[in-house]
């Protein structure tokens, strides 16, 4: 490729719990807007040089989300648009802003994703044929077939990727153990200080606190704790799937500034990493988890790597069966794989989680001397993306 992707910058908020945590009364639409005002001001690139603005959003019931924070953070000449690639939503929208860089098209755009759990619309529609009403109705992706319920990800995705990889109850709980363990030493030591920008949040009580660290992963998690759970569907047969082994439901968004080499050098920017190849598959819906067993290599393929060159991998936990069955298909180290945590600790806010990976693992790597990385992470409807990142030594 002539022209390269490059991020220059990055934030996110830190995430919180949905329903009950710091961002219960922060909507996606004030999330979005502060990740990328963030993500711009620590590029240094003025305003009127930015291209476009490109966001997920899953299930936040539709509107350019990406406009919106245009706007609000004073890049009025960029246009916006909004992603919906489920889970891959904000590796999508890395995808989208790579590639209109690469093609020439675009030379700096904003790419992220935002999730507001705790204040997500959620609609009725009337069910065809009857004059009855459907409440709290979302939009699926696929139609429903019993191994691959639309709104029951547990069975879709956690269930069946369990029973078809042949993975045990014990091995994801201990799976999910050590996400936690993970992303508290990682909170203890600072790791994550770098990307998350703090926000101040107005409590309903009206008292104000200021919000910057990661308030999902469980420091008194136990493997017997975990082994404790009750199976979330106890009528069906060894079924192994848990509150303890599952993604968090979750609220935050995260940004990052793509332009092409040329841009930033000539404004005297450090790349803090490279966007080499990505790819986004579909596979059965049923089959969801296992997707990204098959978007990895298509991504390594294209960016002329293998597994062997991959210094650092996060497989999103949006259930520990997802990221134990492609470590094992793909034959990676568990020691090199969601060393920070993932969604089973640090949660999982849909649309913002992939650009929370990318983000992660370029500053855990960049510590680590660079070299390079892959994202990776199945998405509900039968959907797998990949990003594979070349992180420079700081």
């Amino acid at each position: 490729m002539s022209r390269q992707a490059v991020i220059v910058s990055g934030a996110r908020t830190a995430v919180g719990t949905a329903f009950r945590g710091s961002l219960v009364d922060v909507d996606a639409l004030e999330l979005g807007t502060k990740a990328v005002a963030e993500a711009v001001r620590r590029s240094g690139i003025p305003p009127e040089l930015f291209d476009d603005v490109v966001m997920g959003e899953s299930l936040y019931g539709g509107g350019a989300i990406g406009r919106y924070a245009a706007i609000e953070a004073g890049l009025v000449n960029a246009p916006g648009i909004a992603h919906n690639r489920h889970c891959a939503s904000g590796l999508s929208t890395l995808q989208t802003a790579a590639a209109s860089v690469i093609a020439g098209m675009d030379r700096v755009v904003v790419a992220g994703g935002v999730q507001s759990s705790s204040t997500m619309p959620r609609t009725g529609r009337r069910i065809p044929g009857t004059d009855d009403w459907e409440e709290d109705w979302l939009a699926p992706s696929h139609r429903e077939t019993p191994d691959a319920p639309i709104r029951d990800m547990t069975v879709t995705v956690g269930w069946n990727t369990a029973a078809k990889a042949g993975l045990t109850r014990a091995e994801m709980d201990a799976w999910a153990y050590r996400s936690h363990r993970r992303a508290v030493a990682g909170i203890d030591d600072g790791s994550f200080a770098e990307e998350i920008f703090p926000i101040e949040v107005t409590r309903r009580d009206g008292t104000a606190c200021t919000f910057a660290v990661d308030e999902h992963p469980k420091r008194n998690s136990t493997l017997d704790k975990l082994a404790s759970l009750k199976p979330l569907h106890p009528e069906i047969e060894g079924f192994s799937i848990t509150a303890g082994n599952s993604a968090g439901v979750n609220d935050g968004a995260a940004a990052v500034v793509v332009t092409d080499r040329s841009f930033a050098e000539e404004a005297g920017l450090r790349p803090l990493a490279v966007v080499r190849s990505w790819a986004s598959v579909g596979v059965p819906p049923a089959d969801t988890g296992l997707a990204p067993q098959r978007a990895v290599p298509k991504a390594l393929d294209r960016a002329g790597l293998s597994v062997a060159d991959i210094s650092l991998w996060e497989i999103n936990e949006a259930f520990a069966s997802v990221s134990v069955a492609a470590t094992r298909a793909l034959g990676l180290d568990e020691d090199r794989v969601n060393v920070l945590g993932s969604g089973c600790s640090l949660g999982h806010p849909v649309a913002m989680t992939g650009t929370r990976m990318v983000l992660t693992l370029i500053h855990e790597l960049r510590r680590r001397g660079g070299g390079f990385a892959v994202a990776a992470m199945c998405a509900g409807g039968g959907m797998g993306t990949a990003v594979v990142l070349e992180v420079p030594a700081p």
